[in-house]
This record gives C-alpha cells, sequence and structure tokens, in this order.
C-alpha cells in the first residue's frame, strides 16, 4: 500500500511556480530538472514529519516500507485488520461483471494529529487501470521464402501500419535522414506484465529496424507474463515506442499488482523515482469520475515530480470517447462524460485518437504492393476524429469506440493551454492535446505469442492491434527524437506544443479536406465527434466534443508532422530564448603576448580581437568562457588584472577584477567574458607588467549551430584528490580523471565547471598544467 503524503500550502505554491518558471525562457529556472533527491529535499515532506507518520504506521501494526526519493508517499503493509482498524473501513470482497474484487467499504479515515501533512492511501482495493487497446479479429498472414528473410505478405484489401507506413504518413523520413533516430534518449515504459522479448527482437528482424531490444525491468516480485490483454498491451507499447525511435534505449518496467495497490502506479513510482527516462509512456486508463479530489492530487503529484525531472510524460486519452467511465465492450453508454484520470492531470500530455479518411481513393494513399521496406503508404493520409460509431458523417457499428476526450472535473486549465483558437474558456484542464492514427480501420502490426515465428511452411502471423495505447508510444517515440535534436530533456513539454500551435497557419493546415501544407507542424483534424451511443445529442449534430478548426476535446491539437515538429521544436527553443545557450568547445590557445607583442605595461589596456572561426568561435559569439594565466615580468607585483568587453570603458581600482598576483607569481583564472566591440575583449593590468596568457573552451551564443548546452549547478563535490590516491602527476606526463557519475555528473554531460587545484612538491615550479578531454 502507498500512504500520500501532503505538501503545505507554501511548498505546493513554491511547487507550481518553480514548474512554469522550468517552462519559461525567461527565467534562471528555464529547463533547470532536479533530481529525486532535490525534489524530496525542496518539495518533499520533512524527516519531521516522515518520521511521525513512520511511528503512526509502526504503532498500527504495519510494515513500514521505503519512502519515495521524492517524499511523496510511503509504502507500507498489513493485515485487512490492520486496515479496518486504522482507517475505519472495512475490508470487503465485491463481484463486479462476474470477477471477485477486494476493495475498501468506506472512504479511509486519517487521524486527525496527521491530516496536515497524509493525502490519504493511494488505493486499498485491486480495481485495476484497463489497457487502452483492441485487436484486430484476423490475423495478418505473410509467408518468409527460402533466400529472403523478410516477409512478403498474403492478405488482401487490408491495410495495416508498418514502422515504415508510420514514417511515411507522419513524415518521419526527413529526421531519420538527418540522423534524428533517437539515438541518446531512454523511453520507459508502464507495465504490470513480463513479456517475451523475442517477439518483439523478431518484428524488428523482420521490418529492417536496428537490433535494440527493450529492456525489461522488474519492480520487485516478477508477475510473470499474465497474457492476453496485459502483454499485448506491453509488447505493443514497447515494440512501436522503439519501431518509430528505433535508436532509443525503450525499458519496460514491471510491477506486480496487490490487493490494494495498481502495478500501474507501482511503475510510475519507480520510474519517477530512479529518473529513469527522458519520456514516459503510459497507455492504461481509469474514469476520473471514479476519484476524490485527495486521490486525484496524489495522482497528480507524481507527474508534478515528473515534470520538475524534466521527464516528458505522456499518457493514452482513452478509447471510449466521451465516456471514460464505460467499456468499450459495452454497446451503450451508462456512465457520466468523464476523461481518463491517468491523462487529466497539467503535467502529462494525454494522446488522443484519429482514423484515416481515405475509403474514397484508396489508391492514392495506398500502394498495392509493398516496398522494400514493407511500406505501402504513399503520403499523409487525411484524418478524422477515430470514432467507430460514427465518422466523418459515415455512421457503423454501434460500439463505444473512439478517441478519449473533454474536460477535467478537478484540475483547471493550465497556463500552456491557450493561444489556441477553439481552446474553450471553460477554466479546466482539456484533453487531449495531440492525437494519432489509433482506429481498427488501420491498426498496427505487432508480433505477438511467437505469432511470428515461421512455421515449416514460412508462414508467420501478424496480429493488428489499435487503440489509443498504439497512439501513445508512438508519440513518445516522436518525443524522444525532439530530446535528441534539442540534446534536452523536456519535462512538461505542452508548453511548447501549444505555443507552436499558436503560430500555425491554420487554414492550411486542415487534415480532413485533403493533405496540409508542407510547412505545417500540426495536422489539425477538423471533422468528427468522439460521442458514443448513450451521450446526450448523439448523432444530432449536439454532441458534447465535436471536431473544429484549431483546438477541440475530440482530437486535441490535431496529429503531428514529426520532421517539421522536431526541427521546429528545435528552432522555437533557440529563437524564443533570452538566455544564452553554451557551446563547448576543445580548449585552444586565442593569444600569448610572450609570442609577439610582449608584455602588458602597468596602468595600460590591450585589445584582443577575435576573428571569426579562430578556435572554431562563430561569429556570433555573445561571451566566451577563458582561462586567462597572467605571468608577470621579473616577479613584479601584479595588484590586479581584469577582462572586459572591447570598447567598455577602461576599468579602475574599484572595478571587479579577474585576477590578482601581488607576489608576482603566475597566476591564472577562469573568466566568463561578453564579447565587445568587433567581438573582441581588452585586458587592463595595474601593476607588472605582465604577459597575458588567452585559452577559451567555450562561447554563449543565441543560435547555436549544435544542440545547446545547459548549466546545471550541483551541490559543491571532490572529483579526485591525488594527495590521498595515485600521488603526484610527474613531469611531462598526464592522468585521466572519470567525472561522469560522481558527484551526481550524469553519463550524458558534455562538459563539466571544474575548480583545479595544483599542489606543486617541495615548491618545485609548475610551468603550465593543462585540463584537456580524455
Amino acid at each position: 500500500m502507498l500512504l500520500v503524503l501532503k505538501r503545505s500550502a507554501q511548498q505546493q505554491s513554491a511547487l507550481d511556480q518553480f514548474l512554469q518558471d522550468q517552462l519559461k525562457p525567461s527565467s534562471a529556472n528555464y529547463h533547470h530538472w532536479l533530481s529525486p533527491d532535490e525534489f524530496g529535499q525542496r518539495f518533499g515532506a520533512s524527516d519531521q514529519d516522515i518520521q511521525a507518520v513512520t511511528s503512526w504506521l509502526g504503532s498500527a501494526g504495519f510494515q513500514v516500507g521505503p519512502v519515495s526519493r521524492g517524499r511523496i508517499s510511503i509504502e507500507f503493509s498489513g493485515t485487512a485488520a490492520q486496515v479496518s482498524s486504522a482507517f475505519h473501513t472495512p475490508i470487503h470482497q465485491f463481484v463486479v461483471n462476474g470477477q471477485t474484487h477486494w476493495s475498501n467499504a468506506f472512504d479511509p479515515q486519517i487521524p486527525a494529529a496527521l491530516a496536515p501533512i497524509v493525502a490519504g492511501v493511494a488505493t486499498l482495493h485491486n480495481f485495476v487501470s484497463k489497457p487502452q487497446l483492441s485487436v484486430s479479429d484476423q490475423q495478418i498472414q505473410a509467408t518468409i521464402t527460402p533466400g529472403n528473410p523478410l516477409p512478403q505478405f498474403t492478405s488482401s484489401g487490408s491495410h495495416l501500419l508498418a514502422p515504415a507506413d508510420f514514417a511515411t504518413i507522419y513524415n518521419v523520413n526527413p529526421a531519420y535522414n538527418a540522423g534524428i533516430n533517437g539515438s541518446g534518449t531512454v523511453i520507459a515504459i508502464v507495465g504490470r506484465t513480463n513479456i517475451k522479448v523475442q517477439d518483439i527482437v523478431t518484428f524488428r528482424s523482420l521490418f529492417g529496424l536496428p537490433n535494440n531490444p527493450p529492456q525489461v525491468i522488474v519492480n520487485g516480485s516478477d508477475p510473470g507474463d499474465l497474457g492476453g490483454g496485459e502483454e499485448t498491451e506491453a509488447v505493443l507499447d514497447a515494440t512501436w515506442a522503439g519501431a518509430v525511435a528505433p535508436n532509443a534505449q525503450v525499458d519496460l518496467v514491471v510491477s506486480a499488482s496487490t490487493n490494494t495497490t495498481d502495478g500501474v502506479v507501482l511503475s510510475e513510482q519507480y520510474i519517477i523515482d530512479n529518473n529513469l527516462g527522458n519520456i514516459m509512456s503510459e497507455s492504461f486508463s481509469d474514469c476520473e469520475a471514479n476519484y476524490t479530489a485527495a486521490q486525484a492530487a496524489g495522482i497528480s503529484a507524481m507527474a508534478e515530480q515528473a515534470a520538475a525531472q524534466g521527464i516528458t510524460y505522456l499518457v493514452a486519452s482513452g478509447d471510449t470517447g466521451s465516456a471514460n467511465c464505460d467499456s468499450f465492450s459495452q454497446e451503450t453508454a451508462n456512465g457520466p462524460v468523464s476523461v481518463n484520470m491517468l491523462a487529466s492531470s497539467p503535467y502529462t500530455i494525454a494522446v488522443g485518437g484519429t482514423q484515416f479518411y481515405d475509403t474514397t481513393n484508396l489508391s492514392q494513399y495506398w500502394n498495392s504492393q509493398n516496398s522494400s521496406n514493407y511500406a505501402s503508404a504513399l503520403s499523409y493520409i487525411p484524418e478524422d476524429v477515430w470514432n467507430a460509431n460514427c465518422n466523418g458523417g459515415n455512421c457503423g457499428s454501434i460500439d463505444i469506440f473512439a478517441g478519449g476526450g473533454g474536460r477535467s472535473q478537478f484540475f483547471s486549465k493550465p497556463f500552456w493551454q491557450a493561444g489556441v483558437p477553439g481552446i474553450p474558456n471553460d477554466g479546466a484542464r482539456d484533453l487531449p492535446d495531440v492525437s494519432l492514427a489509433s482506429a481498427g480501420h488501420t491498426p498496427y502490426l505487432l508480433c505477438i505469442r511467437g505469432s511470428c515465428n515461421a512455421a515449416s511452411s514460412g508462414q508467420i502471423s501478424f496480429y493488428g492491434v489499435y487503440g489509443t495505447s498504439a497512439a501513445t508510444p508512438s508519440m513518445a517515440a516522436i518525443m524522444a527524437l525532439v530530446n535528441q535534436k534539442t540534446g534536452s530533456r523536456q519535462g512538461q513539454a505542452n508548453a511548447v506544443l501549444y505555443s507552436l500551435a499558436a503560430g500555425e497557419n491554420l487554414s492550411n493546415c486542415n487534415a480532413s479536406a485533403g493533405t496540409p501544407g508542407s510547412n505545417c507542424i500540426f495536422n489539425d483534424v477538423t471533422v468528427g465527434t468522439n460521442a458514443v451511443p448513450g451521450e446526450a445529442g448523439y448523432l444530432t449534430g449536439s454532441e458534447t466534443y465535436l471536431a473544429g478548426t484549431g483546438y477541440d476535446m475530440a482530437s486535441g491539437l490535431g496529429s503531428v508532422n514529426a520532421a517539421n515538429l522536431v526541427n521546429g521544436w528545435y528552432s522555437s527553443a533557440s529563437a524564443s530564448s533570452s538566455l544564452l545557450q553554451y557551446v563547448a568547445i576543445t580548449p585552444c590557445r586565442l593569444a600569448d603576448t610572450r609570442q609577439g607583442a610582449g608584455p602588458i605595461a602597468n596602468g595600460a589596456s590591450r585589445d584582443f580581437l577575435i576573428a571569426s572561426g579562430a578556435c572554431g568561435i562563430p561569429s556570433n559569439a555573445a561571451a566566451y568562457s577563458l582561462n586567462i594565466t597572467a605571468v608577470p615580468q621579473a616577479q613584479a607585483p601584479l595588484w590586479y588584472l581584469t577582462a572586459y568587453p572591447t570598447g567598455q570603458p577602461t576599468p579602475n581600482n574599484s572595478s571587479p577584477s579577474t585576477l590578482n598576483s601581488p607576489n608576482g607569481t603566475v597566476v591564472a583564472n577562469a573568466a566568463l567574458v561578453p564579447a565587445g566591440g568587433s567581438q573582441g575583449i581588452s585586458v587592463y593590468v595595474s601593476g607588472g607588467p605582465a604577459d597575458v596568457i588567452l585559452d577559451v573552451d567555450g562561447y554563449f551564443t543565441n543560435n547555436p549551430s549544435s544542440p545547446p548546452l545547459y548549466f546545471v549547478a550541483l551541490t559543491p563535490c571532490r572529483v579526485a584528490d591525488t594527495r590521498s590516491t595515485s600521488g603526484p602527476i610527474a613531469n611531462g606526463t598526464s592522468q585521466t580523471f572519470p567525472v561522469a557519475g560522481n558527484c551526481g555528473v550524469p553519463s550524458g554531460a558534455a562538459a563539466y565547471s571544474l575548480n583545479v587545484t595544483a599542489v606543486p612538491q617541495n615548491q618545485a615550479p609548475v610551468m603550465y598544467m593543462t585540463a584537456y578531454p580524455t
């Protein structure tokens, strides 16, 4: 069981502001991502509060488990009798739709003394969230022929999505051609069943994808392979996240459900508490109307922590349209209009569903033969809202299959959900945010339960799977491409998605009227509704959520042109930022007065103009990261030396100094100096005279030619000290010091901010010492 802790009002206010600041380029906290421990220290429960809660749990007879690193929950276990006594609610068996469940009979009660610091118990039942997928009734047959290890499809009249089809329709290929394929990113998949990884290995081999199978991480007890929809969900998510971002690392996190806690929740917590991925994908759904405000706050608390750590968290919006409380096995909705609780937090991206509108002219969009990479899609295909009941005015079967969407009853409208025509002035968090193909009309191909292992005849079988469960890992993979292109985590990426959508020429991007313009980032879905039978106004034209120009609660902002999104994101991030972005370079010498102009005299200054291209520095550099060394002549005292932008007033004795050497010894110091006139810097000397050596190891710019780096401050920490380990470094030799993995420095760091101290042995002179990349 999980006991959810509560922040103080002051903590919550500070967190809300911090999460906004992380998304605003003008803020000093822009993209300042926290570690789980940093999050806990700043916004989690105090040691005193945790001690009070754990003591109470222990006194009630519970076994107390670990406290989450973000300090938002405490794991504990016990008997039904202990739960009943401590929380004043009996635990009973209930039979619902022929299935037996355990559940609390009443809302649990928390002792009054703990109410200020405890939000409640996450759950005390085993009614778990549902996978959001369906499987086509008919399997798709293909044959492996001798000498050709790739499948030759024999079925006709069906159009199914192979990875190359998806890449064609959603324009991913230009990103692939530019080397943007997910390399260096991690997509964490929320799961609660183990799988047969060989199914995904076979799929990737059949479709020519790199040999990069997912990793399965079991959190706690291994639930084994649960089969059925559970297995299909996990295999689908891990397969298609890796199919769209073929070089990304995909980690499937598996947690067994207990009698009181959904394994989905435990996997969420594991991913966030271990800061496992850049991207987090979840394809489960639970009706918001089934939750209390306290439970909703507990779910959102984990999403808040994910956002603060820079994790982009995507969740399926659901497969029963506006009626998320109902099952898609029903023919008529009986529950209220509601959205997916797991997707409605303002700190997730809710992914909805579309359907290709190609039935009037199949040959325009599909080739009758597969290409060498098994693509048959010819181009983008117009899209309407996914609705198996009624789509684009064409009404079919009466069942509850449609992309989820609507307004949240718990969460108010976030600041970023604005600026796009169609966003309602309802004061509520609206969903979905974006959508991708989800309909059974064109399902996603999948290998499952060994179906793609060739029989002696060479025949193999694919499954066709559909739902927002297919759209969500695919969109997660597109976000992995964004992460690779920008070189940075993006956190709650909706801030940029809505900003990009606000700049679209919507009249040119109508995805339901034909092919959107080549410059469109979003394919604006303008036809359809996610209404289902049983909803008021169904088939009358007055349904609750209708598609329209811009944003709507049937399809969100629409689907995406992946290459335009990736490139537009990078351009937007660079152009909108008022902060300078750091670009590291190999250390390079800009100037050494000992080899030319000679020392700078007392009371004099000298300009050093940095030519475009010198040491790889572009002409648009706005500042330089320098190592400045002063070499006083004849050990004359150097009272101070100041580096400053060329063209600014000459410093005086009240100006800040860069370094000084009153005893006349050689001294060096690091300095960040803005570029002055003609991209120059100037050096002023008081005392001396002194020679000056200028070395550069990076520069700052508003328009980097490569993905920018962002500076992340750490608590000062010692990486190495040769006095207590390897001993002094001999003259003319070098020594390697591993940095990544020490002191909280991640493996992906591209440069380090170091304070390097030399301790000469027996006062022997150190002529120079250089730190350089290994």
